[in-house]
């Protein structure tokens, strides 16, 4: 009887756990299926496309701002030209009102570009203006500039802005309702 039981006992020790190539084989199916969601999500594409939707929320409130500015003064606020920082929104009492600033009353703050080496760009006439961005996922986003110049809107050239002014090539802008990109 002794005998019996130890053989049960032993055949069933032999039966519990897993084989070192059954646990290999299940550690490269996990494997292929992580690089395969990581290949599919591609995490570095969706923080461009977070970045370009904040980039294109960002230029709407200031152009929501820009318009009442024009409500309450009859034109467009003017642009920083000469001195550093380039590009900048002038304040009523002739200040640079520079990205993530105030420009009261018309923001608490003015956005600044989720990537610390990219600007926003701001020109004016003072009856119409131009706002421009860099999209990090460019010609791959369908609302660029069209009919780009240089990978840029063409109105960049047209308003005499220098090249790059936005860190990268400005391939994105919002505009008064009077003027196109």
């Amino acid at each position: 009887m002794n005998k019996i039981s130890n053989f049960k006992f032993q055949i069933s020790n032999k039966e519990k756990g897993f084989t070192l190539v059954e646990l290999i084989v299940v550690i490269g199916i996990l494997s292929v299926l992580a690089v395969g969601s990581i290949v599919a999500l591609n995490p570095f594409a969706q923080f461009q496309k977070a970045n370009d939707s904040r980039r294109k929320s960002d230029l709407a409130q200031i152009q929501r701002a820009l318009e009442t500015y024009y409500q309450d003064n009859g034109k467009y606020p003017s642009y920083s030209a000469v001195t550093p920082p380039l590009y900048r929104i002038v304040r009523l009492d002739l200040t640079t009102a520079d990205w993530g600033t105030q420009w009261q009353p018309y923001m608490n703050l003015l956005p600044k570009d989720p990537v610390s080496s990219d600007n926003y760009v701001y020109y004016s006439t003072g009856q119409s203006y131009y706002l421009y961005a860099t999209l990090d996922r460019g010609t791959s986003d369908p609302q660029i500039c069209k009919n780009l110049v240089n990978n840029e809107c063409p109105s960049i050239a047209a308003n005499g802005i220098t090249a790059n002014s936005c860190g990268g090539p400005c391939n994105f802008a919002v505009t008064s309702p009077n003027v196109t990109p």
